[in-house]
């Protein structure tokens, strides 16, 4: 008896994992026996072998924030002599030196810099520009204090000079310069080495909306960086606040105050001088923070100063403030 054609009774989905598909067909380039392929890592190859390509690829396991690049001869001399941190020397390969290059690898090597050289598209890549004649430093990220380290610090200076009396230890007393919206670092530089002439404790910077001691700010501070420890807060409110409540009295310096710089009476006290920006001043809060806000008597032809430039004149005014107080109290 012939069998009949059809499906067997019962055999239910037994076949159907064969019906299944396999996924997309792969793309010819894809596929190890296409010509497609063969000719997709040619292209490779010759990509790999592109000097600019291979150039952004150094750069790139190079690179960094350009912030901490000092790119120039000049620059880089400059840097190097005032001992800006730093912990790499790129120069052009075949470079054509002078006094300045000769003097600037012999100050790499006394600090033990790492020396790399580079191709011109290397150099490119990592200034950034093409403007780098050849030598670019890399420096070290800053290292901030915290504003307690600060406090600390200069309280114990002024206990252990408070024994010698008279102007020394007027002059030792704690003084702080905060910043408030300043975001220029040359401006902030030129703060640090006027902070630091005028034998100030630290600079106080709020992280956000402010400069930082980039290469810019170290270079301008001609080395005082390294001697004038900068802490850098979250909040600058707060952090008047909490120095306020450790005795400390904040004078805020702007237009419209009430007193002069240097005869707010709190020159002999623990103090905290507060600077905001060109143009802006100081903040709303920043400004109810403060003990008494100052002035710097100008032209009227003339809105604001520089904030560098007006830290300059606070410092010294608080400076003679203290050298009087100093007198007078060695006098009596």
């Amino acid at each position: 008896m012939a069998q009949k054609k059809g499906p067997t009774k019962g055999s239910g989905g037994k076949h159907r994992g064969k019906l299944r598909g396999r996924g997309p067909t792969p793309r010819a380039e894809d596929r190890v026996y296409h010509k497609a392929y063969k000719a997709k890592q040619q292209a490779l190859k010759r990509q790999a072998a592109d000097p600019r390509l291979a150039a952004r690829r150094r750069a790139d396991r190079f690179g960094g924030d350009p912030s901490d690049l000092v790119i120039g001869r000049n620059s880089v001399l400059e840097a190097l002599r005032v001992g800006v941190p730093s912990s790499q020397l790129y120069i052009a390969a075949r470079i054509e030196h002078d006094d300045r290059t000769r003097e600037i690898i012999k100050l790499a090597g006394k600090e033990g810099l790492n020396l790399l050289e580079a191709d011109r598209l290397e150099m490119d890549r990592i200034a950034h520009s093409g403007n780098h004649q050849g030598i670019i430093l890399k420096t070290q990220p800053y290292e901030y204090a915290t504003l307690a380290d600060l406090a600390e610090k200069a309280e114990h200076h002024a206990s252990a000079m408070a024994g010698v009396g008279g102007a020394a230890a007027m002059a030792a007393r704690p003084l702080f310069i905060a910043l408030d919206g300043v975001t220029d670092p040359q401006n902030l530089g030129a703060v640090i080495r006027s902070a630091a002439a005028f034998g100030a404790s630290g600079v106080i910077l709020p992280e956000r909306r402010s400069a930082s001691v980039t290469a810019a700010a170290w270079k301008v501070s001609a080395g005082a960086a390294a001697h004038l420890p900068v802490a850098r807060v979250v909040n600058l409110t707060k952090a008047i606040e909490g120095l306020r409540e450790r005795g400390y009295y904040a004078v805020g310096l702007d237009g419209g105050g009430r007193a002069l710089v240097g005869e707010t009476g709190f020159e002999s006290d623990p103090l905290v001088v507060v600077l905001g920006s060109e143009g802006k001043g100081l903040s709303r809060l920043v400004r109810e923070t403060c003990d008494v806000i100052a002035g710097i008597p100008i032209s009227s032809s003339v809105e604001s100063l520089n904030a560098s430039v007006a830290a300059g004149i606070s410092l010294y005014a608080v400076s003679t403030a203290r050298r009087k107080a100093g007198d007078v109290q060695t006098a009596q």
